[in-house]
């Protein structure tokens, strides 16, 4: 058994003469949506983190009975500079946006968008859904390809057996597996791993990578340590692999990877820039788009555009009175 010493942010785990030196970020509960706004787990980002590689959000969130809670239900929003990756456990979640893509994710499926230059888009939990269970991930996209036109890519990977666990990876490589999903930002990684009670597997990680194990349920050790439910822990680079333990239920957990951004970032709202003045000028475009939907205004809206009979759009919330900073 490892020895553990605990102060309120980091973990250090001393193992057989190797230390690892984990944070555990706590989530927070964020409403989702309206009224009846579903409530999600933010993991991502923090105040002492910003990013896991270029892991810029995490919200888990579920199992959510959808005749109580409403499901979820985000009307046309836009983004910039980040792709958005949606993984289910249970349910169903159709998605649009405005460069015509149209997709349902289900479980074990991925919907990968990315924004680029600027894109809208809602998602909707389908009415077939009766309990809303997964994660909401987005990514911050490098200076080199944040300007680029928005793509969006479905994708089912096929789920692989090791020792001790089923691993299905949706994006990067892990166990011997690549994803053909491309993400236009460095290398990546996002994995779901589903470990056999009791059973103890160390996966070989990419050193130059820094990782995120986010528990779905049951209890998991990482290199010794344990990992509450619902937590982020983060791994730093230098790791040439990874220690999972499962107790004695299965564990499910995602793998969440990917080299530094190397990049420091402003986000807000939905937007991913560089900098505050950025940041306004994607606000001021949303919010005279969509004030401007019932007319043709001329040109190619950064955002896109919608077909008619869709639900209004959601407009930008204020700027905070003080100039956003750039963080990384």
């Amino acid at each position: 058994m490892s020895n553990l010493e605990q102060d309120p942010e980091l973990v250090r785990c001393s193992d057989g003469g190797r230390r690892t030196v984990l944070e555990l970020l706590e989530p927070r509960d964020v409403p989702l949506g309206g009224p009846r706004a579903m409530t999600v787990r933010r993991t991502l980002p923090q105040k002492q983190r910003s990013l896991v590689g270029a892991w810029c959000f995490v919200d888990h969130y579920g199992p959510d009975p959808v005749a109580r809670s409403g499901g979820m239900r985000v009307p046309r929003h836009p983004h910039t500079g980040l792709a958005t990756v949606s993984w289910l456990f249970s349910g169903e979640i159709a998605h649009r946006d405005s460069a015509g893509f149209a997709a349902v994710v289900r479980p074990g499926e991925v919907n990968l968008m990315v924004a680029g230059r600027g894109i809208s888009h809602q998602e909707f939990s389908t009415p077939g859904t009766e309990v809303l269970h997964g994660v909401q991930l987005w990514y911050a996209l490098p200076d080199s390809t944040r300007h680029m036109p928005p793509t969006f890519t479905h994708h089912v990977p096929d789920p692989v057996v090791v020792e001790g666990a089923e691993i299905r990876v949706f994006i990067g490589s892990l166990a011997g597996v690549t994803s053909p999903v491309r993400t236009h930002t460095p290398p990546l990684l996002g994995a779901e791993i589903t470990l056999y009670p009791g059973s103890r597997v160390e996966l070989a990680v990419d050193p130059g990578h820094e990782h995120g194990v986010l528990p779905d349920g049951g209890d998991v050790r990482v290199d010794g340590t344990l990992v509450p439910r619902d937590h982020l822990a983060h791994v730093p680079t230098g790791r040439t692999g990874l220690v999972l333990e499962a107790g004695r239920a299965p564990v499910r957990l995602l793998l969440l990877g990917g080299q530094p951004l190397g990049e420091q970032i402003v986000m807000w709202w939905n937007f991913v820039g560089r900098d505050h003045d950025e940041i306004a000028a994607y606000r001021a475009a949303w919010q005279a788009e969509i004030g401007a939907e019932a007319a043709d205004s001329g040109g190619t809206p950064r955002f896109g555009t919608f077909p008619a009979g869709m639900p209004a759009p959601l407009p930008a919330p204020a700027l905070p009175g003080v100039r956003l900073r750039p963080r990384g």
